[in-house]
């Protein structure tokens, strides 16, 4: 697990939550007090169904509406002794759950997450030195405190927005794809390397499927075997958005389907895609 975790308090606004999100690229944080209880969990996609609703309602979300306002607070956790082979399987009967909070008691001691199973699924591979295990330094070796503020990024600040801007003007449009022979565990470098939570699949520059961490760790043998391929294992058939949509539709889709990563495509072709944090 990771130890450092960045967590924000029920007291604090949305646009706090949203920033401390955005600036460290994660998709969820654990909403805890002072003394470092958990209490609930607030995610990118609890602010954007926030702000669809208002949406819906004919006003604009205040973005100081309090995280405990929006936060779940019926928190999935696991405790500090459970194995990683417990938390894959709980974050596998959970779909939307991606950040996993580890606890002692009630207090909040760190978080797990789908990469970090990955790291430790592919690390342990075979009883030797993967390409992963390489590429991480071989386990926890590594200052946590310089790795989180590595993380830090520069993000766009200021309101929402307007849901009629088109979706190209916020897109990623430099994106690291894979194919659909390559094999999974070099997927899965690219995706802990990069910090991506899914990987477009594509056939030149069509669009064929879409990579997710769910999808290798829902797959016993993905990971494991050095001839999985990324085909035996992607979602043939992903949601994606058209280069003309607006991103209101965007946002409508995201909180309706409870996506992280979505691919745009202009009449099959793959020319971008938009995360979470793209759409707040």
């Amino acid at each position: 697990m990771t130890t450092r975790a960045v967590t924000v308090r029920a007291d604090e606004t949305m646009a706090a939550a949203v920033e401390r999100m955005t600036r460290f690229g994660f998709s969820a944080l654990p909403v805890v007090t002072a003394s470092f209880r958990l209490v609930g969990m607030v995610s990118l996609l609890d602010v954007l169904r926030c702000r669809e609703a208002h949406q819906a309602e004919g006003v604009q979300a205040d973005e100081h509406i309090p995280v405990g306002e929006i936060m779940n607070p019926e928190v999935v956790s696991m405790p500090a002794t459970a194995n990683a082979g417990a938390a894959a399987r709980r974050m596998r009967s959970h779909g939307e759950l991606r950040v996993l909070p580890v606890v002692q008691g009630s207090k909040l001691v760190g978080v797990i997450t789908r990469s970090d199973l990955l790291r430790h699924r592919d690390g342990r591979a075979r009883g030797r030195p993967t390409g992963l295990r390489r590429l991480l330094g071989g386990g926890r070796e590594r200052a946590e405190d310089d790795a989180l503020f590595a993380l830090a990024r520069t993000r766009r600040t200021g309101p929402a927005l307007p849901a009629t801007t088109g979706v190209s003007e916020v897109m990623t449009r430099e994106v690291d794809t894979v194919r659909a022979g390559d094999h999974v565990a070099v997927a899965a470098e690219v995706m802990l390397q990069r910090r991506h939570t899914a990987l477009p699949v594509v056939d030149g520059d069509r669009l064929v499927g879409i990579l997710s961490e769910a999808d290798i760790l829902a797959d016993p043998l993905a990971g494991r075997s050095a001839h999985a391929t990324v085909g035996s294992v992607m979602t043939r058939t992903p949601v994606t958005m058209d280069v003309g949509a607006t991103l209101g539709q965007a946002r409508a889709v995201v909180a309706d389907h409870g996506l992280r990563t979505v691919p745009v495509v202009d009449g099959g072709r793959l020319v971008g895609v938009l995360s979470r944090s793209d759409l707040v």
